[in-house]
C-alpha cells in the first residue's frame, strides 16, 4: 500500500476499493481538500476544495464572502505556490499573443486597462497574515496595508505591461481603491515597476453605494468617450471584465481569495 504525506488543513479520506478478481480490499489513500460551507454557508458535499477554486473563477459560485473554512491552507498552497505563477502566465502570455496580432492604427488612442489589486500589484504579503481569504475582508486593516505602498508587482502582469508599452499600446489602470489612496497607490505601481500609465483611475466619493461593475462600466465609459479605443482589459475580478464598455477582449487572471460584486 502506498501512502502519501498528511497535509496541514486537508481532511486525508480513505477509498476502500475492492478488486473483485482477487476478492481482496485495497485500502487507497486520498486527500480530499473538501470545504465544509458553500457561498451561503450551506454544507458542500464531496466537493474538494481545487473545484471550489475553479467554480469560481468560472463565475458560478457567486457571492461569497469568505473563502471556506477547510480551503485557507489549500488556497494559501496555491497562492504562494508554483501553480499560480503558471496560470498567470498562461492568461498573460495569451494576451500578449493577442496584442501582438492587432493591426493597430498608430494615433495613441490604443488603450488596455489594468486593475490594480491581484492584477498589477499583489496583496499576497496582506492575506498571507489574514488566511487567505477566511478572514471577512477588514477595510481599515487593508487600507493600512495600502498606505505603506508596499505591495510587489505580479511579475507575468508586469511582463505584459511592458511588451504592451513597446506596442505603442497606452495603458489604463481602473481601481476600486478610494481616490484619498491616489499618492499610495501610484507609489507603490511606481516602485515596482509600472514607470508610466496614460490615466489612474480611482474611486471617488461620487460612486459611494454604487456597485463595483457600475463604477468600472462608468469610468470605461468615460474613456472611450474620450476617444480611446479598450481593445484589452485585464482584472482578477469579473466586475473588472462585465457591465459595459467592458472592451475589444477581456482576461480573467486567478484570484481565489475574495469576491467583488
Amino acid at each position: 500500500m502506498k501512502t502519501f504525506p498528511v497535509l496541514p488543513l486537508f481532511f486525508l479520506a480513505t477509498l476502500v476499493a475492492t478488486n473483485q478478481a482477487s476478492d481482496s480490499a485495497v485500502s487507497h489513500q486520498i486527500h480530499l481538500l473538501r470545504p465544509k460551507t458553500g457561498s451561503h454557508g450551506s454544507h458542500v458535499p464531496r466537493v474538494s476544495c481545487l473545484s471550489w477554486r475553479l467554480a469560481v473563477e468560472t463565475h458560478n459560485i457567486i457571492g461569497w464572502k469568505t473563502i471556506p473554512a477547510a480551503c485557507e491552507g489549500y488556497v494559501g498552497h496555491y497562492m504562494l505556490g508554483h501553480q499560480y505563477r503558471k496560470d498567470s502566465k498562461a492568461i498573460t502570455y495569451e494576451a500578449y499573443l493577442y496584442a501582438k496580432s492587432l493591426n493597430l492604427t498608430k494615433d495613441g488612442k490604443n488603450l488596455w486597462v489594468f486593475d490594480v489589486d491581484e492584477t498589477t500589484l499583489s496583496n499576497l504579503p496582506y492575506y498571507a497574515r489574514h488566511g487567505f481569504g477566511v478572514e471577512v475582508f477588514n477595510p481599515t486593516l487593508f487600507n493600512e496595508w495600502v498606505s505603506k505602498s508596499t505591495a510587489p508587482a505580479l511579475p507575468e502582469s508586469l511582463k505584459l505591461y511592458k511588451k504592451l508599452l513597446a506596442l505603442g499600446i497606452k495603458v489604463a489602470f481602473l481601481t476600486g481603491r478610494p481616490e484619498s489612496y491616489r499618492k499610495a497607490t501610484e507609489t507603490n505601481l511606481k516602485n515596482v515597476g509600472y514607470h508610466t500609465w496614460e490615466t489612474a483611475i480611482l474611486k471617488d466619493s461620487s460612486y459611494a453605494g454604487k456597485t463595483s461593475l457600475f463604477y468600472k462600466s462608468s469610468e470605461r465609459e468615460k474613456l472611450e468617450k474620450k476617444g480611446y479605443r479598450i481593445i484589452g482589459n485585464m482584472g482578477d475580478q469579473w466586475t473588472d471584465l462585465l457591465g459595459t464598455n467592458a472592451g475589444n477582449r477581456t482576461f480573467k487572471v486567478p484570484d481565489p481569495m475574495y469576491y467583488i460584486s
